[in-house]
């Protein structure tokens, strides 16, 4: 009876990594067909960032690591510095070349395009793209439903559409802001899976402090601020999909964050209680 169930669970988790798989694809045929028969080249930073993303994975499978779990958060953190470098740059030069009032006005941020925006989110869709099949390819996922298949696809949706029509760039590259937090997620990750998990050491503590602040300054804050502009300048969007669209991916957004900041907290008391028993134990045995 064991055996049929853990049969029948594994055939509904290939069968999720068969939909997923599916979707990818027709992304990838849609991607190409813009380019080739509409000749839209500026996508083809798209097929640049996917192809970067895939080589890098090819580079610490090589020399550092074969672990398909330590190659894909290795490539997810460049991702991340790369992303929150591009994001801070393009946001500074906006802000000296037009000031933070025109920067941040409605129809700059819907129908206008900062400088090197529009290849940064191609560049991150991309790399979104290159998740998907590596998670897809080596099991990185879990459950009947994986929510993080799901929330890839809904970004190479929400990315692609924006990309194809021109449209929201500016509004997704602020989102993009939340990049800088990933970077320690990233970093807690390998830490942990290399061995160094003494919470009582000060690259450790200072790890979790850069984890909480970013968490808070550059994902929730942003995220916010970005959803109470949304619903500030609703009536000025006009009858298309831009705004169900981009409150309904905020909405995710936010969903995401909470189940994020949950997770963080549970680790931190997790660790937090490891070095207590530690020190009690240590304590008795100094004792004794």
């Amino acid at each position: 009876m064991a055996r049929n169930g853990i049969g029948s669970t594994a055939g509904k988790k290939n069968g999720a990594g068969q939909f997923f798989l599916a979707t990818l694809l027709l992304w990838l045929v849609s991607v190409v067909f813009e380019i080739v028969f509409n000749l839209r080249n500026e996508l083809l930073w798209v097929i640049c960032g996917g192809c970067f993303f895939q080589l890098m994975n090819w580079v610490v499978r090589s020399w550092i690591s074969r672990d398909p779990l330590f190659v894909n958060t290795s490539v997810s953190l460049l991702h991340s510095i790369v992303t929150s470098a591009s994001v801070v740059f393009i946001l500074l030069n906006q802000c000296l070349a037009k000031g933070l009032d025109e920067m941040f006005d409605h129809s700059e941020l819907v129908g206008g395009t900062w400088k090197w925006a529009y290849p940064a989110l191609c560049f991150s869709c991309g790399y979104f793209a290159y998740d998907q099949w590596d998670m897809l390819q080596y099991r990185l996922y879990s459950g009947l439903i994986p929510s993080i298949l799901i929330h890839h696809l809904v970004l190479l949706v929400c990315f692609t559409l924006a990309l194809y029509r021109n449209v929201t760039i500016n509004y997704l590259i602020l989102t993009l802001i939340c990049e800088m937090h990933s970077i320690f997620l990233h970093v807690r990750k390998l830490r942990r899976m290399a061995g160094i998990r003494d919470s009582n050491t000060a690259l450790v503590k200072l790890e979790w402090v850069l984890n909480w602040t970013t968490f808070v300054f550059a994902r929730c804050i942003p995220h916010i601020l970005i959803s109470v502009k949304l619903i500030k300048d609703a009536h000025k969007f006009g009858r298309g999909v831009e705004l169900p669209l981009a409150l309904s991916g905020m909405a995710g957004m936010h969903i995401l964050n909470v189940g994020l900041g949950l997770d963080l907290f549970h680790a931190f008391r997790r660790e937090r209680s490891t070095k207590r028993n530690q020190e009690n134990i240590n304590h008795h045995n100094h004792g004794e």
